[in-house]
């Protein structure tokens, strides 16, 4: 076994047994590398990457390539989700010289870490114009040899590129004119046909779902309603959804969202998760309701560790097929059923004799077929000459049987880690929904969620660690780590009115200004000032698959701001907010999570108090009220007129006045910071709360 036998990464631990003679990340390498006069071959993946796998199997288990590494090179492993801080880095060199990006991504550079070739799947062997990996080392051997000059100036200067293209230059504050060119850049992406964005592949992206309902609830325009709803009865119909064990596949690799990439991801789920919540919110449609139960129902069933932790992702691979876990036969339904139920289940999930699918390549285990649905549950029934209640009991039953059915098959590999900040989405999805949903089970599961992290990632000076696995802490928090967990605190507040999650909140806020705030031009660092030097200190802003540290943290510090009345947090939220609006003003639909935070910070934007005994029915009532509203951009405090003095009197500044009037709950609504009469009419409360400037 080479030396990443010791590490506690699955992916690493996936390579551990390769005839490459890998090296974790880390000085040894760099040392020896620079002992030997080799350079570097730095392979950056994850454990549930299809074509890492593919990678791996074709050439890094392959001894004949393993030789030519060892030879030639000094070969590095990095897992992307355990260091995503290098990942980034890299990842913008790759996009920068290649123009596209993806995993496996491979790295060539110095020993000194500059990178002077960058690409990411090679086969084993050239073929169709596409250089195979043996051709393409002999070649940089060769370079290395008789023209390492040139290498090496190619590599300052990429480095040097890299530096200018990762300076900002702060620009005006964000106004509604870039939240509606936002709107319309992302209805010229829309697809009406299939919903949305773009043609192939489709990903779920919730935040421009987030950002077009708080668009809808600020204009009424019913075009972006329109596109959230379509988007979401689209993902949930088709291939993307598993519709046997719940959940969402990572992305769809077809327009009509027919065909995934298998891998489920625990950030997707509670994203989507939050998206169905909140249409469910605006909307009162159950059926988005019953989406966002279905997907927590797979998390709290096999993604939860036994300490309370979300697990970090499903392959997509099983029995070296991708896919193969989740796709049917006729023949199997017509085995597992009976005759009357086998014919409902093919019709409703759309199975063919010779699979419903196709494709060019290999990757799914094809002749067979993804289970979705073409029609809402309602049309179908119509079809079938069934009650939608009867059709809907039939399906349960159906899904039932096939589940226990799929049990017995070979799982996909899980990745069994436990990240800190993708913790923190699912808090934030498990605290939202269980408020909106009324679930307590749900608060409670997010509030274990939080004990494990706060008992087992964090040091004991306070901050975060990223990465959990086995017993096993470490490597020091990224930005998203403490913007991911701070929402879901203010989250949790808002569905316990527990004070200690807004002081948690704002002691994790401390440390994040403290090591990652820029001080020189302002915004945050991905990495912390206390880890090691890479070719650049990033800050990252674009919402990819999940939101930016930096959006993120944008949002938190207009919540929090408004929750406290310091002043203070939301100066620096105005200047986080100038840092990037250059670079945002001309494709802001690439920063959706950002613009859902300029849009509270442009307002309206409700600071919203209730003063009332906890337990009384009149301040439960209200509070429900309340809760059953679709308000975005808003703060919820409760003032608990029980306590002597009310514990969040010890965190906010402007809340010490505002008293149950008669002993009974009173409302304090301010917009914009102009407050209201106080009032215990519930039909004033949401009269207010609909009210503008």
């Amino acid at each position: 076994m080479n030396r990443l036998k010791n590490e506690k990464s699955p992916y690493l631990l996936q390579h551990a047994d390769n005839p490459v003679n890998w090296y974790p990340w880390g000085q040894e390498a760099f040392e020896k590398a620079d002992t030997e006069n080799k350079p570097i071959f730095l392979s950056i993946g994850y454990s549930t990457c299809h074509w890492c796998h593919v990678m791996a199997q074709e050439s890094f288990e392959d001894p004949e390539v393993a030789r030519l590494m060892n030879e030639i090179f000094i070969s590095i492993k990095v897992d992307r989700e355990e260091r995503p801080d290098i990942d980034s880095v890299y990842m913008t060199v790759c996009q920068m010289m290649t123009g596209t990006g993806g995993w496996p991504m491979t790295i060539f550079m110095t020993p000194e870490k500059k990178p002077f070739f960058a690409g990411t799947y090679f086969p084993k062997n050239s073929r169709f114009g596409r250089i195979g990996l043996i051709d393409l080392i002999n070649r940089v051997n060769q370079m290395w040899e008789s023209q390492k000059g040139e290498l090496l100036d190619s590599a300052d200067q990429i480095s040097r590129t890299l530096q200018n293209l990762t300076s900002e230059a702060p620009g005006n504050k964000f106004n509604e004119i870039i939240i509606k060119k936002t709107f319309q850049l992302l209805k010229t992406r829309y697809d009406p046909k299939n919903g949305g964005f773009g043609d192939q592949p489709k990903f779920p992206t919730p935040h421009n779902l987030f950002f077009l309902l708080r668009y809808w609830k600020r204009t009424e325009d019913a075009m972006a309603l329109e596109m959230v709803e379509k988007t979401l009865k689209a993902m949930r119909q088709g291939g993307i959804y598993d519709h046997v064990g719940f959940g969402i596949h990572r992305y769809s690799t077809d327009s009509t969202w027919l065909i995934p990439h298998f891998e489920k991801m625990i950030y997707d789920q509670a994203l989507v998760a939050m998206a169905y919540t909140e249409a469910y919110q605006a909307t009162k449609k159950q059926s988005y309701r019953e989406v966002a139960e279905e997907i927590f129902t797979y998390v709290l069933r096999d993604m939860t560790s036994p300490e309370g932790g979300f697990f970090s992702a499903e392959d997509a691979d099983s029995e070296g097929e991708e896919g193969k876990f989740y796709v049917w036969s006729k023949e199997e339904f017509e085995q597992v059923l009976d005759k009357d139920t086998a014919e409902i289940a093919i019709y409703v999930f759309n199975l063919q004799e010779g699979g419903n699918y196709l494709v060019e390549s290999t990757r799914i285990h094809t002749g067979h077929n993804i289970l979705h649905l073409k029609n809402s549950l309602d049309k179908i029934a119509e079809q079938l000459r069934l009650s939608e209640l009867g059709l809907r009991s039939k399906i349960e039953d159906i899904r039932v049987k096939l589940f226990n059915i799929r049990k017995q098959r070979i799982h996909p590999h899980k990745d069994d880690k436990i990240l800190t900040d993708w913790n923190g989405l699912m808090i934030a999805a498990l605290a939202k929904a269980g408020r909106v949903f009324k679930n307590q089970f749900y608060i409670d599961t997010a509030e274990e969620a939080l004990g494990f992290i706060i008992s087992s990632l964090s040091r004991k000076d306070g901050q975060l660690l990223h990465r959990y696995r086995k017993g096993n802490a470490e490597i020091n928090a990224f930005l998203t780590d403490y913007s991911f967990m701070i929402w879901g605190l203010l989250e949790l507040y808002e569905a316990t009115f527990n004070i200690r999650y807004i002081k948690q909140a704002l002691d994790f806020l401390t440390i994040q200004n403290e090591n990652f705030w820029d001080d020189y031009i302002g915004g945050y660092f991905f990495t912390s000032n206390e880890d090691e030097e890479l070719l650049t200190r990033q800050k990252n802003i674009y919402d990819g698959a999940i939101p930016s540290g930096n959006s993120v943290a944008l949002l938190n510090l207009l919540r929090l701001g408004q929750i406290t009345g310091d002043p203070g947090l939301e100066e620096k939220a105005d200047i986080l907010s100038r840092v990037f609006s250059e670079k945002v003003e001309s494709n802001p639909d690439a920063y959706t999570q950002l613009m859902v935070a300029a849009d509270f910070a442009i307002g309206p934007s409700y600071s919203l108090v209730v003063a009332g005994k906890t337990d009384n029915d009149d301040t439960i009532k209200m509070i429900k009220t309340i809760n059953d509203n679709y308000i975005p951009n808003k703060v919820f405090i409760q003032r608990k007129t029980e306590q002597n003095p009310p514990d969040i009197d010890s965190v906010s500044n402007f809340v010490q006045y505002f008293e149950d009037e008669g002993g009974k709950a009173t409302a304090y609504i301010c917009i914009n910071k102009t407050c209201k009469p106080a009032t215990q009419d519930l039909d004033k409360v949401i009269e207010y709360l609909k009210a503008e400037w």
